[in-house]
């Protein structure tokens, strides 16, 4: 097949195939490139698509870029169960195999000390949520009355219910700093994200927490378990938080931007989360 190159990730070389029916971008299944000592994984992509005009058009399509962003990171979860990539920006294109080779040297130091660092790791992600109604479920509404004394009784009980919201999302606050401070301590290493707005993620809730955690893949069980007992005392105690754990991803959040060229998850996880 010709076409351009589209890149999504470099690794070193691994002997376990990559699953048989696994489709890439424009649905042209991921080979191996390898040079110096490296693998660019790649697939082919039409020119139609992918040269830099209609790319740039493309990239205001959320349809488009969308179905881009599910392929792309489908073949990085699959090359996660098998080797450790390092994922490249979201359609990251080349004229060809050449190209790609260049690309390599040009990164080559950058692109082995990352992965020496991120070796036999992986990324878990946690959201703690409160749920969307927590302010109209705090208390009801008070019904208003004329009298000066129902006026006065409207304000005090306004006043208990900003007291009641501002009680809930310390309490939520504080189980978040607990839980990182928890899952921290289990990890290599951590990063917070800020907050992401429910407008942007599709999530329920007030996003509290969104963390991710470096964590060798053999501890990985051990991590999982952690958060599975967090969940579990959530559901008996904290009132209506929610614990969100998701993964095993590529090291997205713990690549520096200048090793990969702002490497992030495409599907926006961990504050990539293109």
């Amino acid at each position: 097949m010709t076409g351009l190159r589209y890149v999504y990730a470099v690794c070193r070389p691994f002997g376990t195939p990559l699953q048989s029916q696994l489709a890439g971008v424009a649905g042209d299944p991921p080979r191996l490139l390898p040079h110096h000592g490296l693998v660019a994984v790649v697939s082919h992509v039409p020119e139609a698509d992918f040269a830099e005009e209609p790319l740039r058009a493309h990239l205001e399509d959320l349809d488009w870029l969308t179905g881009v962003a599910r392929a792309h990171q489908g073949v990085i979860d699959a090359l996660t169960t098998v080797t450790t990539p390092l994922p490249l920006r979201l359609a990251t294109v080349f004229r060809d195999d050449s190209g790609v080779r260049t690309m390599i040297e040009a990164r080559e130091a950058d692109f082995r000390h990352t992965l020496d660092r991120l070796e036999g790791r992986v990324e878990w992600g946690v959201k703690v949520y409160l749920p969307a109604d927590t302010e109209s479920r705090s208390a009801p509404e008070p019904r208003r009355e004329a009298s000066a004394a129902s006026g006065r009784d409207y304000l005090r009980q306004r006043s208990r219910q900003a007291r009641t919201r501002e009680d809930t999302w310390q309490r939520a606050e504080g189980f978040a700093t607990r839980l990182h401070r928890t899952l921290a301590a289990h990890a290599e290493d951590s990063r917070l994200h800020a907050p992401q707005s429910p407008a942007l993620s599709g999530a329920a809730g007030h996003n509290v927490l969104n963390a991710a955690y470096l964590v060798p893949r053999a501890d990985s069980e051990e991590f999982v378990e952690i958060v599975d007992r967090t969940k579990d005392e959530t559901e008996n105690g904290a009132a209506g938080i929610r614990v969100e754990l998701t993964g095993p991803w590529a090291a997205y959040s713990f690549v520096e931007p200048g090793e990969t060229g702002e490497s992030r998850k495409p599907d926006g996880e961990g504050e990539g989360r293109t």
